[in-house]
């Protein structure tokens, strides 16, 4: 009897290997949804053709149901914390908000309503962006199955509703920086002097966060060898984020590494803290009273910002603040728009521009300027029309 089998080099036909536990698991569910998927293509064919009022689809499931169903195929492939991050997204707003709607019922406006209702709530607005990002994964995997023609677009402009609502300023990062250096410095000492034993770790760390446009987490994950002291340039490279079972280190948000130039006031809170470290390349440069991880959390009860922003005329003044901040003064200093990009990490030059809006220093300049123009007392640019 002739094998059906290609032989392999040996002459003998390859072994065959059951698939274990979770690739039989994994099958079985891509066969459902490909079952699901063409027997409603061919329901949805003959209804048409036919139009016999017999030929219906059957009843979507809700999304309750259907997002336990297809869970693991929604979530493959993302990291334990942003997996843990969508799940707390799913059970905290999706499930109570849209888990009993069929999920051939998810529309645009049903969307919208939720991201009202979870603003109005005061929702953080990266919680909002997980719970979006969690339910475009299950909505795609409807879209394969069959249940939805297309993904439903989520409220655009979601951002400004949220911080209208919220009642903060948020929308123009220049309106959130601290205005000068004095200013930061009576900050830092204010949270040192706040924190039990007057840890001055606290206060270093935020005057770094502040000058290096970088997140907490970025300054929880700075190690001593990302220092380079010879040309003063911090290779910015993980972070500290929560997961599951505590705090881990990962990459940086956009998973790109860059270089942030470390400024002349920094050095000697740098230098510092290297020899505090040791210089062992792999210490953390900034660590709690514990010597543990920092978070922004940790942070603000530690220090109990609330209560020392409200005192130094600051209440609105959060930690993302200070790297806005940092971000305002490198763009007043004239750092070219693409390295200001790239300092801040962000993908789309827009969200850098927002950062460039002159300031109420550079429109008085530009006024006066104008004036001495128009009144003769400055020389205009040759070549250009005389205006008096």
């Amino acid at each position: 009897m002739t094998s059906l089998l290609p032989e392999s080099p040996s002459g003998h036909p390859p072994a065959v290997h059951a698939p274990n536990l979770d690739q039989a698991i994994t099958i079985r569910q891509q066969t459902e949804t490909s079952v699901t998927a063409l027997a409603t293509a061919l329901l949805t064919a003959l209804t048409a053709a036919t139009g016999h009022p017999t030929l219906h689809l059957p009843d979507a499931p809700p999304l309750a149901g259907y997002g336990a169903r297809v869970m693991d195929l929604a979530l493959a492939g993302l990291e334990p914390t942003t997996r843990g991050a969508y799940l707390a997204a799913w059970h905290r707003r999706l499930l109570p908000e849209l888990g009993t709607v069929p999920i051939d019922r998810i529309t645009p406006g049903a969307i919208d309503r939720a991201v009202h209702g979870w603003a109005r709530a005061g929702h953080q607005q990266s919680a909002i962006k997980n719970t979006l990002a969690m339910l475009a994964r299950i909505t795609r995997q409807a879209v394969r199955d069959g249940w939805l023609p297309h993904p439903p677009q989520a409220l655009k402009g979601w951002q400004r509703l949220y911080l209208d609502t919220d009642g903060n300023t948020a929308e123009e990062p220049r309106g959130l920086a601290l205005p000068d250096f004095t200013t930061l410095r009576r900050l830092a000492d204010a949270l040192t002097d706040a924190s039990h034993d007057r840890y001055p770790g606290w206060g270093q760390a935020v005057i770094f966060a502040a000058c290096t446009g970088a997140r907490i987490g970025e300054v929880s994950g700075v190690r001593v060898g990302d220092i380079h002291t010879q040309r003063w340039l911090w290779h910015a490279r993980r972070q500290t984020t929560p997961a599951p079972g505590g705090l881990t280190d990962k990459r940086t948000k956009g998973k790109r590494a860059r270089l942030i130039p470390v400024i002349e006031p920094l050095r000697p809170l740098i230098t510092a803290r290297i020899a505090a470290a040791q210089a062992a390349p792999d210490a953390r440069l900034f660590t709690g009273p514990a010597r543990g991880r920092i978070t922004t959390a940790g942070l603000r009860r530690a220090t109990h910002w609330d209560d020392v922003t409200r005192s130094l005329g600051l209440p609105h003044l959060r930690r993302l603040d200070l790297r806005h901040t940092a971000l305002t003064w490198m763009a007043d200093a004239g750092i070219p728009l693409h390295v200001l990009q790239q300092i801040a990490g962000h993908r789309s030059i827009t969200t850098t521009q927002r950062y460039l809006h002159p300031s109420i220093r550079h429109l008085t300049t530009a006024g006066q300027t104008l004036t001495d123009y128009v009144n003769g007392n400055c020389r205009p640019i040759p070549g250009t029309p005389q205006r008096w």
